[in-house]
C-alpha cells in the first residue's frame, strides 16, 4: 500500500463511484390542462404555487437547483429498497454497486437544495440500510446525523420468515448538527387523551403527574398531610418533586391533586393550555403513526378497487415527519412521490411542496390524488384531525426536452422543439442567470447582477448589430450574448461577452438523456466459463443489462412546441407565435 491510500478517507466504496453524470440543467415545462387550482381561496393561508413534477428524479433535481437552492426545509423520500422483488411501478431490484451510485447522485442534489436549518428523511429497510447509513455520512457528514427512527410498519406476524421483518428504518440528517438542529425542529404535540375536568377546574382540562423524583434530597424529604387526613412520606429511593415551600405554592393555586378519593400520593395538575410539546423519540409505534396495512385502506379508498403501489406510506406517519421537521408555509419535497402521500399530507398541513414522479402514475393517480385533496374530497388520512376542508392548487410540469440534439449528419444542434422563449430560457440555467425578460428590451433575457445581463439570439450578429447593442447596454453594464454565430473580434467591445450556440456548451453536459432511473431489475446469468474478470467483460455486461421493460423511457406525450426560430434582433417586444 503506498502513502496516497494511506491517506485516503474513511468511506464505502463500490463499483462505479467515481462515474458521475455530467446533469443538464433542463427547463420546467407547466401543463395547464393538468394544473388544478380550488375556484376559490378558502383562506389566506392557501397555497396554489406546488409543484407536481412528471420526470426522471434526477434530472428534475438538477432544474430545481438553479432557483431552490438551500431553500427546501424538509425532505422525504422513500426510494426503492432493492429487494430484488419487482413492484408494480418501481424496477426495486438494482444490483448493489448500481443501486448506491443512484443513490449517491440524488442524495447530492438534495443535499444543495436543503435549507440550513432544514433536515432530510429518508426511508429504507434493512436490504440497503446499513449502506445507506455510510453514504449518508459521506454526503451530509456523520456529525450532521440526527436519528435512526424504528417505525412498526406491520403488527401481523410473517410466519413464514425465519425472523418476521415489522420495522423501516427512516434516517434522519441536518444540515447542521443535532445540538443545533434541535433548536428549529418542533416537538410533538402532547397527548390530550387523557385530560379531563373533573373538579371544574376554571383553567380547562387537566391530566397530573406524580409529586416524587428520583434519588434523595434532604430539603425534599418531608412528610404531606392528605385532605382526609393521611401523612404520606416520599416512596422508597425518591423524594418530593419540589422543596416544601414550593410544594405550599402549588397547594395555595389549587395545583395538587390527591387520588383515591383525597388520600393518596400527591400529583400537580398540568393543564393542557400550558403544555408545550414532547420531545420527540426514535421508537415510533403503529398505534401513533400507523402501517402500511392503513395506507393500503387509504389508497383503496382514493382508487376503488385497486392498491397503485405495494407499500405507500400511511398519512399519520408523514403527518408526524412534516410537523417535527416543518412548519406551516415552510417547502417540503419528496423526489420519490410514489402514490403522492408526502404531498397529499403536505397540502393538508399547509405546507408548500414539491413532488417528483417517473412513472406515469405522476399523472394517473399522484395528480388525481392531489384534485381531490384541493377539491375538499378526499375524506381520508388525516383530513378530519387536521381540518383539512380543501384549497389552494398545484401546478403540473414536464421536463423539456434535451436542449441539443444530433441532425441527420450528427452534428449537435439546438432542439427542434424549443422556441425562442425556451432557448432563452435554458440558456439562462446554463450560464448562471435568472431568467427574467424584460419585453421593453429585446436583449435582456437574464441577468446575474444588477449590471450584468444576458441576450439569446440564434441569429449571425454583424459588427455594427453588435455596436448597437453595446451601446445599449453602456459602459456601466455587462452583457452575456449567446448567439449562432458573429462577425467581430471577441474583444472589440469591452462591455459585451461573444459565445456561439451550440459550440460554447457542447462539453457541458451529456446531452439526449433522458432517463437516468437505471431500471435494472436482475442482473443477466453468467453463462458457462462467463467468470468475472475472465476476459474483462464483466463491467460492460453489467452496463449493458437491459431496463425491466426492454424498452427506452417514454418521452413526454405533450407535443412539443414548433421548431426553434430566430428571435427578433431589435423588437424583443413582440410576442412570436408558440411562445410559451
Amino acid at each position: 500500500m503506498n502513502m496516497a491510500d494511506r491517506r485516503q478517507k474513511l468511506e464505502l466504496t463500490w463499483i462505479g463511484k467515481d462515474d458521475r453524470p455530467r446533469l443538464e440543467p433542463r427547463i420546467l415545462l407547466e401543463d395547464p390542462a393538468l394544473s388544478h387550482h380550488a375556484p376559490k381561496r378558502v383562506s389566506q393561508s392557501d397555497m396554489f404555487d406546488n409543484m407536481l413534477i412528471h420526470g426522471d428524479n434526477l434530472l428534475a433535481l438538477k432544474a430545481l437547483e438553479a432557483t431552490l437552492a438551500e431553500r427546501v426545509k424538509c425532505i422525504y423520500i422513500d426510494p426503492p429498497y432493492n429487494t430484488g422483488s419487482a413492484f408494480a411501478h418501481y424496477d426495486d431490484g438494482l444490483e448493489h454497486s448500481t443501486w448506491l451510485s443512484l443513490m449517491r447522485d440524488r442524495l447530492e442534489c438534495l443535499e444543495r437544495l436543503l435549507a440550513p436549518t432544514g433536515s432530510i428523511w429518508v426511508n429504507i429497510d434493512w436490504q440497503e440500510g446499513h449502506y445507506l447509513k455510510v453514504l449518508c455520512d459521506e454526503v451530509f457528514g456523520r456529525s450532521h446525523f440526527i436519528a435512526e427512527i424504528v417505525w412498526q410498519k406491520r403488527t401481523s406476524r410473517e410466519n413464514r420468515a425465519a425472523i418476521g421483518s415489522s420495522h423501516d428504518t427512516i434516517l434522519v440528517y441536518a444540515k447542521v448538527p443535532p445540538n443545533d438542529w434541535k433548536r428549529h425542529r418542533n416537538l410533538l404535540r402532547a397527548s390530550t387523551k387523557e385530560a379531563a375536568n373533573p373538579d371544574n377546574d376554571p383553567r380547562g382540562p387537566w391530566d397530573s403527574v406524580p409529586f416524587s423524583a428520583q434519588g434523595w434530597r434532604p430539603n425534599q424529604m418531608y412528610s404531606i398531610t392528605t385532605p382526609t387526613g393521611v401523612v404520606h412520606k416520599p416512596p422508597k429511593g425518591r423524594c418530593w418533586g419540589a422543596t416544601e415551600d414550593v410544594y405550599k405554592e402549588h397547594l395555595a393555586e389549587g395545583r395538587v391533586y390527591f387520588p383515591k378519593n383525597g388520600s393518596g400520593r400527591p400529583r400537580i395538575k398540568q393543564f393542557e393550555s400550558e403544555r408545550k410539546g414532547l420531545v420527540p423519540m426514535s421508537l415510533w409505534s403503529a398505534d401513533e403513526v400507523g402501517t402500511t396495512e392503513e395506507s393500503k385502506k387509504e389508497i383503496m379508498s382514493l382508487f376503488a378497487d385497486e392498491t397503485p403501489f405495494s407499500t405507500p406510506k400511511p398519512e399519520r406517519l408523514i403527518r408526524r415527519i412534516l410537523e417535527i421537521a416543518s412548519s406551516e408555509g415552510d417547502l417540503v419535497l419528496d423526489s420519490f412521490l410514489g402514490s403522492g402521500t408526502t404531498a397529499a399530507v403536505a397540502h393538508k398541513l399547509k405546507r408548500r411542496w414539491i413532488g417528483v414522479e417517473l412513472g406515469d402514475h405522476a399523472e394517473t393517480h399522484c395528480r388525481m390524488r392531489l384534485v381531490k385533496v384541493v377539491d375538499g374530497a378526499d375524506d381520508g388520512g388525516i383530513t378530519k384531525s387536521s381540518g383539512w376542508t380543501g384549497g389552494g392548487g398545484f401546478r403540473f410540469y414536464r421536463l423539456a426536452p434535451s436542449l441539443l440534439e444530433k441532425d441527420n449528419w450528427g452534428n449537435w444542434v439546438v432542439s427542434k422543439s424549443y422556441n425562442a422563449a425556451m432557448l432563452a430560457e435554458a440558456m439562462c440555467k446554463l450560464e448562471g442567470f435568472r431568467y427574467e425578460p424584460d419585453p421593453e428590451t429585446f436583449w435582456l433575457h437574464g441577468r446575474s447582477t444588477e449590471s450584468d445581463f444576458l441576450y439569446v439570439t440564434t441569429q449571425n450578429l454583424s459588427r455594427a448589430q453588435l455596436q448597437f447593442i453595446s451601446e445599449q447596454v453602456g459602459s456601466n453594464r455587462t452583457l452575456l450574448i449567446c448567439c449562432g454565430a458573429f462577425r467581430a473580434k471577441r474583444d472589440d467591445f469591452p462591455n459585451l461577452t461573444l459565445k456561439k450556440i451550440p459550440q460554447a456548451v457542447l462539453h457541458r453536459c451529456e446531452w439526449g438523456r433522458d432517463d437516468y432511473s437505471l431500471n435494472v431489475q436482475a442482473l443477466p446469468p453468467a453463462e458457462a466459463g462467463d467468470e468475472p474478470g475472465a476476459d474483462g467483460d464483466a463491467a460492460e455486461s453489467s452496463a449493458q443489462a437491459p431496463t425491466a421493460t426492454g424498452k427506452p423511457a417514454k418521452r413526454p406525450s405533450k407535443k412539443p412546441a414548433r421548431g426553434m426560430q430566430q428571435l427578433p434582433l431589435f423588437d424583443g417586444a413582440k410576442k412570436e407565435k408558440g411562445k410559451r
